[in-house]
């Protein structure tokens, strides 16, 4: 079977919401329809080429985090596609393995960011003020050190650009101190969870981003959980601190478009087979070693 790759889709029938940098969105009514694509975006631009079975890892793998995250309440019904309504029966091929079922929710204007370890836009943060979000940090902490404890750093949401890192202060303005103050706990309740499972499988999760929306008076996690998008994942066989680690996540990706002559406005380059065919090896093992399963509908890399 040749690799199938999914960069869009509509479905006839279906009102599609959005689309954003990598899911499109259908109303169902009283819920949603989450369809995760191949898209892979990159300092903020979706790049020309779709990465085999990345969909369904992202969906495969934010069903698992759901599940076991069952006594944190999520927007998740089902990722099931046997158990999906009638209407969505005949675009199996399109949507079985990289969608799920969800609730509606009113999402808050917030990413709520948990950081472990010192990476990304915090390392340069802390190398040029010591501090990451308004946290202070101990001196002489390296790229990749871990963190005394983990730190919530929220930031801006934004679909079509960069997200903007914001205080604690400004958190709460947005959403609301009470609310804040829950989405703060969970986030790094969630996180210490989640970080603790990974260990369990040779996985270090440096840092993640999560989503809340409202439903009625019900505060939920929605979007996407503990994925190679939205977290750095990286191997504990090879970490040490004070070196750029590997990772199971995009890095790879960010690592060989920082060797371009680009300038990292859209439209993004092309990616060499190498590079499309080892990101997407990657996201693979990263959910086999988080989730002890097979993905469903693995089609890339054979």
């Amino acid at each position: 079977m040749p690799n199938e790759t999914l960069v869009s889709l509509d479905l006839p029938g279906l009102t599609k919401l959005r689309s954003g940098k990598v899911r499109e969105v259908f109303d169902l009514g009283e819920t949603l329809l989450f369809v995760a694509t191949d898209r892979l975006s990159a300092f903020d631009v979706i790049l020309p080429d779709p990465i085999p079975d990345k969909g369904a890892v992202l969906n495969q793998i934010s069903a698992f985090w759901f599940q076991r995250f069952r006594s944190t309440p999520n927007h998740f019904i089902t990722a099931e596609f046997e158990k999906f309504p009638e209407q969505l029966q005949s675009f199996r091929e399109q949507l079985a393995g990289r969608s799920m079922i969800v609730r509606k929710t009113k999402p808050l204007p917030v990413e709520c960011v948990v950081r472990g370890y010192l990476a990304g836009s915090g390392w340069k943060d802390y190398q040029a003020t010591g501090e990451v979000c308004g946290h202070k940090l101990p001196p002489g902490l390296q790229l990749a050190s871990e963190l005394p404890e983990p730190i919530f750093t929220p930031s801006t949401k934004n679909d079509a650009g960069h997200d903007l890192n914001i205080d604690w202060t400004q958190c709460w303005e947005m959403i609301g101190a009470d609310v804040a103050e829950r989405v703060r706990e969970l986030s790094l309740q969630i996180y210490r969870a989640g970080k603790e499972h990974a260990a369990s499988c040779g996985i270090i999760v440096a840092d993640t981003k999560f989503e809340f929306g409202i439903a009625g008076r019900d505060l939920l996690l929605i979007d996407e959980c503990l994925t190679p998008d939205s977290s750095r994942f990286w191997p504990d066989d090879t970490y040490a601190p004070g070196r750029s680690p590997k990772s199971y996540d995009k890095q790879f990706v960010r690592d060989y478009l920082e060797t371009l002559d680009w300038d990292k406005t859209s439209p993004g380059p092309g990616l060499p087979r190498e590079v499309i065919e080892k990101t997407s090896g990657k996201y693979r093992e990263a959910f086999r070693r988080l989730t002890n399963e097979e993905l469903a509908g693995e089609r890339g890399g054979r």
